[in-house]
């Protein structure tokens, strides 16, 4: 299955994984990767520099087929305009082929000096978008590609909330840059789909925990697979960072929250990143913030990244080949 995807980026199969804060880790990134999708390194989870490099050079021990970076440039408690610049420069200097960004455009980062680095660089640039504005914006400045982000996806979805079935078409049609869908996208069923909307491939992340290389506790995996589809909510409008999560105790606090119009400080303490060894060592879902989307409800099984790429690829192309027979 080749497309402008598989040629950008020198993988085998048009299905890349999303970044993952503590999560997309060398062994998970490398696993995908080997896989014949495209593996993702997350920035966030190091933030030192030299963590992250050490990261990066782990990764290439780990395979030898390409695999990308994610930055995310949003407001964070534990992250700032230097975090980005350190990770930034880390890539450049380590020859890292692509980077995912979402947030805030790296265009504006340091008045551009960072795009033009990374363009001089040979960095293709990818940017996570909700909107067409944003797809057009990312094209202008010298993106390589631009991801169609609907509001089913797990993290931080653009509060203008289109699905995933519209923002594909919208945006293929607005850009001439390749655009990857993502939001829901789960199995072959969802690639095919993707295709057929005007998507070159599809990037995954909930669908990616539940994978033998992910190391989280088993609790995580089969709370994921026990849930259904209708089980995660958006959160944080009132704070201007909207974000989707799955429904446990936590989250029904900060809903509570905001429906009485309280403030990100009363917020914080529910969806705070000290919860991460609780949830992902420990196995306790029903605390802190679990960032899923509503894939989860297409989720049944724990799996290989091997065999959950190969399993993808051949449900798509069975889709395809069926949906052809019958014209």
């Amino acid at each position: 299955m080749k497309t402008r995807i598989t040629e950008l980026f020198g993988i085998e199969h048009p299905i890349l994984c999303g970044g993952m804060h503590r999560l997309c880790v060398p062994k998970l990134c490398a696993a995908v990767s080997n896989a014949g999708g495209l593996g993702s390194l997350t920035a966030s989870t190091y933030p030192e520099k030299k963590d992250f490099v050490k990261a990066i050079r782990e990764v290439r021990k780990l395979t030898d087929k390409p695999f990308w970076c994610n930055v995310t440039m949003l407001p964070a408690v534990h992250l700032g305009e230097e975090n980005y610049k350190n990770y930034f420069d880390a890539i450049i200097e380590e020859n890292v082929p692509a980077v995912e960004i979402s947030g805030m455009p790296v265009d504006r980062l340091a008045n551009g000096e960072y795009l033009d680095r990374l363009l001089e660089a040979g960095v293709k640039l990818v940017h996570k978008v909700g909107s067409v504005r944003h797809a057009k914006h990312a094209e202008k400045v010298g993106y390589s590609a631009v991801i169609a982000a609907g509001v089913e996806e797990g993290g931080h979805p653009l509060n203008e909330n289109v699905a995933t079935t519209v923002l594909t078409p919208r945006i293929a049609e607005s850009v001439k840059i390749p655009v990857i869908t993502a939001g829901g996208m789960a199995d072959g069923r969802g690639l095919a789909a993707a295709l057929c909307l005007g998507a070159e491939g599809i990037m995954m992340a909930t669908r990616f925990i539940c994978t033998k290389e992910c190391d989280v506790h088993p609790n995580v995996k089969q709370e994921i697979i026990r849930r259904q589809e209708n089980e995660t909510v958006l959160y944080g409008n009132t704070i201007g960072l909207q974000g989707r999560a799955l429904l446990n105790d936590s989250i029904r606090k900060v809903l509570e929250i905001e429906e009485r119009k309280g403030g990100l400080q009363e917020i914080l303490p529910y969806i705070a990143g000290t919860w991460g060894p609780e949830i992902w060592e420990k196995g306790n879902t029903n605390v802190g913030l679990i960032p899923v989307g509503q894939s989860i409800g297409l989720i049944h099984d724990v799996v290989s990244c091997k065999e959950l790429i190969e399993r993808i690829v051949r449900e798509a192309e069975e889709i395809i080949n069926r949906v052809k027979g019958k014209f």
